[in-house]
């Protein structure tokens, strides 16, 4: 149990709004994700109304 397995290479996987990318196995093994998120809404430049 104390001997550490090859971990294969994750594709990178795609949502609607974000990214998943495998990391790099740490010196204890630990493999994690990284979460790249995309903006949910655009944002308007604010214009001021006309005066009546």
């Amino acid at each position: 149990m104390g001997e550490h397995k090859q971990v294969d290479n994750v594709p990178e996987g795609k949502a609607r709004f974000f990214t998943t990318r495998q990391m790099k196995p740490s010196d204890k093994g630990f493999v994690g994700f990284e979460t790249v998120w995309e903006p949910f809404q655009k944002e308007a430049e604010y214009t001021t109304p006309k005066k009546p």
